[in-house]
């Protein structure tokens, strides 16, 4: 295969994503059967396995940092990329190439016709997962740092067994916020958890703390109790922290990302660094893994005069950390300017509240290129229920040329709702000049 008949081939497939993973029958008994074809890669991959409601990315990038720079060989599996599927795998860093990532498809496409025929196709995401598990493998890499791509009891990638789970925190997305919900994801999350693993715990509620020491982690390390961020201060172009794990004190780390919750996220990695290494790393290459750090699409700012930020933002729990980053180090001294697009099986009014957009605020609202996109007079009608004006327009960058337009070098202009709306936003800021060296992912 190239990586377009590779592409072509996902495409024929039920991608979940598209669904938000609305289907019946629960099982990763084809998920098994399809990595058994391929040789069981995911057995030869120590693991570091991700999950929680937000946080997920960035503590994943973090980690594969710091271990990376103490001599580790590291994979990623990350999803949902923001402009090319490539991001979703790399190696070291760096996403997979075209025919590598044709190859790696090509050889599940090759092992598809071997699965039980009751077992059914295997779905896009189970594809690329599998996909990820052969090249690490392939590549003899020393570690996988693999994020769960919805909850994480039957999520695809949970095929593997993780030497450390790390858990960031349980916040209301994909549930229908029926009584009992905060539990019932927790469990779902903690079914990530292997017997005789260490489980990095972000989630500090006292009421969960009942279905985590459920679990058959050999070792469960809190926030808070185990490790934590002792001292949390905004620095110019991120934070200044000082960290703490079981065996170590950080002092004065610099974190080049913005928002308090990325001390916690910092905190957590460090610790599941630690707990995979089985000893704490040296200062200066906490230091060194940290100095390097970039999160695209998490508070990215990507332009100066107007201040332009892109923010995956996607339920009501980011959009009150996005509002309270921006109000503590980015208050305009102009307009504020924000372009939304939500996927839908989220709360829009929540949302929008959370935000804090209000009447003075240039508000525009788009639909986001996916199936589960909310259209944007839908959007719209939320807005007006809130009191708040609003505009809508065809996409995403048609949204920002407009916004752009009109925008004064004091204003500030904030791009957010979902990744499906940041990776375009991302895309055109770099065709137009914005953001210097803006990488392409």
């Amino acid at each position: 295969m190239d990586l377009d008949a590779a592409l072509a081939y996902l495409d024929r497939h039920t991608n979940l994503e598209a669904t938000a993973g609305r289907v019946g029958g629960l099982s990763l008994e084809r998920m098994r059967a399809l990595v058994a074809a391929l040789g069981d890669p995911q057995v030869d991959v120590p693991v570091v396995h991700v999950t929680g409601t937000n946080g997920k990315g960035s503590t994943v990038r973090m980690i594969a940092r710091l271990l990376a720079a103490q001599g580790l060989s590291v994979g990623t599996y990350t999803s949902p990329h923001l402009e090319r599927l490539n991001e979703r795998l790399a190696w070291d860093g760096r996403p997979v190439a075209d025919e590598d990532l044709a190859a790696l498809v090509g050889a599940v496409a090759l092992a598809e016709p071997t699965l039980a025929a009751e077992l059914g196709p295997p779905s896009y995401f189970e594809i690329l997962t599998a996909a990820a598990f052969r090249w690490f493998a392939d590549l003899a890499v020393d570690v996988a740092v693999v994020e769960v791509g919805l909850l994480g009891r039957w999520d695809a990638t949970n095929v593997a067994d993780g030497r450390v789970a790390v858990i960031t925190n349980i916040g209301r997305d994909h549930t229908d916020g029926a009584e009992g919900w905060r539990e019932a994801i927790a469990r779902e999350k903690a079914g990530i958890v292997k017997p005789g693993s260490t489980l990095v715990l972000g989630e500090s509620a006292p009421a969960l703390r009942p279905v985590f020491d459920g679990t058959d982690a050999a070792t469960i390390w809190r926030r808070d109790e185990a490790f934590g961020c002792v001292t949390n201060q905004l620095a110019v172009g991120g934070r200044l922290v000082d960290l703490r794990t079981p065996a170590a004190t950080y002092d004065q780390v610099f974190v080049p990302a913005h928002g308090a919750h990325q001390g916690d996220n910092a905190a957590m990695a460090v610790a599941a660094a630690e707990a995979f290494v089985g000893r704490p790393a040296a200062a200066d290459v906490v230091d060194e893994a940290f100095a390097g750090l970039e999160l695209p699409g998490r508070f990215e700012i990507v332009g100066h005069g107007p201040l332009v930020v892109l923010d995956g933002a996607h339920n009501p729990d980011g959009a009150r950390t996005l509002r309270s980053t921006l109000e503590e180090g980015f208050s305009p001294a102009g307009r504020r300017h924000v372009v939304v697009g939500l996927l839908g099986g989220r709360d829009p009014q929540a949302m929008l509240e959370e935000l804090g957009v209000t009447e003075r605020d240039d508000f525009v609202l788009v639909a986001p290129a996916s199936p589960r996109a909310v259209p944007a007079a839908e959007l719209a009608a939320v807005a007006r229920d809130l009191g708040l004006h609003a505009r809508t327009a065809p996409s995403v960058e048609q949204a920002l040329e407009s916004v752009l337009a009109v925008a004064g070098p004091e204003d500030v202009v904030v791009v957010a709702g979902s990744l499906y709306v940041v990776g375009p936003a991302r895309a055109w800021c770099r065709a137009h000049g914005l953001g210097g060296r803006l990488p392409s992912l």
